[in-house]
């Protein structure tokens, strides 16, 4: 149960206060220009309000990977301008993001105005939660908001050294996501399914483990199931599949048994001899009529229709990770399919369905159910630590206040 004050908590007359609002613009750059603005307007609904209420609002973050060198490329002027362009609203740029120059700059805004402080990385101290470099930064606020889930993982001076500085207060998009959170696994309806897919299991065993003993269905999808049909003695052929972990997934099955959660595999698979778009091989068989010189890319009809009657009888979905290789149609299928039935039984009010993940929000999206789902998360890492039961540090100096 999460325990966190938002923006209701702080007063409601903010004029010519001072919020430092720690959002994460760490967006992705093509030739110059952001090709993917999602972050942007996810803070938009944060900063508007405060704006509106008379605060000076100072806009904290990282940007790429500058290792405390001050990097022009990485400096985050080039994101005045489309944030002022989405908000509708005047954005300035404070060279700093602490020190004296920084707060000369913030003594000459006035109340609802709003800044872009520069890359908190510049300072070797952001990633090492450098204490001094925390005070620095909460030297310029009266209040402190953390808008940024997808970076409250790290325990850096933005994101949980200064929460222990100012009053803080999660900001919409943190609340939203945290209250999401809450109703996928924390205080979830039952019964609870989650779906678990994406290349291999050693990147998600510990997901894997701390799911068992809070679901009920655990459906395993994308090239990890091959390591599983592998741990029962299935030939894979040439799949994906990662036999030296076949011990752990068998501890998997035999904890899902004690912890009376029922794991789901596909019985049918779509098969090739080579990767390719509609590889000329390509063939949907039974698991255990896989040929040798055959790959696993996708899972089969059968499966899919059996995994979304599974689905059907439940009341909370936890997605993470795409079924099969979706980039590459007809690979696609199984993941769309699914996708489709979980958005149309969350249409219909029968399911929460809670999604994260960067392959997770691009088959979504693929899919064309992104805005279906009750909530889906942007956050990469973040969503990932969580899954695994691990606190999250910024998250954690939310609740302390």
């Amino acid at each position: 149960m999460f325990s966190f004050k938002t923006l209701d908590d702080l007063p409601q007359e903010l004029k010519g206060k001072r919020v430092l609002v720690r959002v994460d613009f760490n967006v992705p750059m093509l030739d110059g220009a952001i090709s993917d603005d999602t972050r942007l307007r996810s803070a938009v609904p944060t900063i508007a309000e405060l704006s509106d209420r008379g605060a000076i609002v100072l806009l904290l973050s990282h940007f790429g990977r500058p290792k405390g060198q001050n990097r022009p490329d990485m400096s985050l002027a080039l994101l005045v301008r489309p944030l002022s362009e989405l908000s509708g609203r005047p954005v300035r740029f404070i060279e700093d993001c602490q020190g004296p120059e920084a707060e000369r700059a913030v003594t000459t805004m006035t109340p609802g105005s709003i800044a872009i402080l520069e890359n908190t990385r510049f300072h070797a101290g952001e990633e090492s939660n450098d204490p001094t470099l925390a005070k620095a930064m909460a030297a310029l606020g009266d209040y402190y908001v953390n808008d940024a889930f997808s970076a409250a993982h790290r325990a850096h001076a933005s994101t949980e050294g200064i929460a222990h500085l100012l009053p803080s207060f999660a900001g919409r998009a943190m609340q939203a996501e945290l209250e999401a959170l809450e109703k996928a696994l924390e205080n979830p309806q039952s019964p609870v399914a989650a779906v678990v897919g994406g290349a291999k299991v050693s990147s998600k065993l510990a997901v894997l483990s701390h799911l068992l003993a809070k679901v009920d269905h655990l459906i395993i999808g994308g090239g990890m199931a091959n390591t599983f049909l592998a741990a029962r003695g299935v030939n894979v052929g040439k799949s994906l599949c990662e036999h030296e972990l076949t011990g752990e997934a068998n501890a998997i099955f035999d904890q899902a048994e004690a912890a009376n959660c029922t794991i789901h595999l596909p019985y049918d698979v779509v098969v090739a001899k080579e990767f390719t778009a509609i590889p000329p091989s390509l063939r949907i068989v039974n698991v255990h009529a896989i040929a040798a010189d055959e790959m696993i890319l996708d899972v089969g009809p059968d499966a899919v229709e059996a995994f979304a009657d599974v689905l059907k009888t439940c009341r909370t979905l936890v997605w993470n990770g795409p079924l099969g290789a979706f980039e590459t149609p007809p690979f696609d299928a199984a993941t769309v399919a699914l996708a489709k039935t979980a958005a149309a039984l969350t249409k219909e009010g029968s399911l929460v369905s809670v999604a994260g993940g960067g392959d997770t929000v691009a088959a979504l999206n693929h899919a064309g159910v992104a805005r279906d789902f009750t909530f889906v998360s942007v956050a990469g890492g973040a969503f990932l630590e969580w899954l695994e039961g691990r606190t999250l540090p910024g998250v954690a100096a939310l609740e302390q206040q």
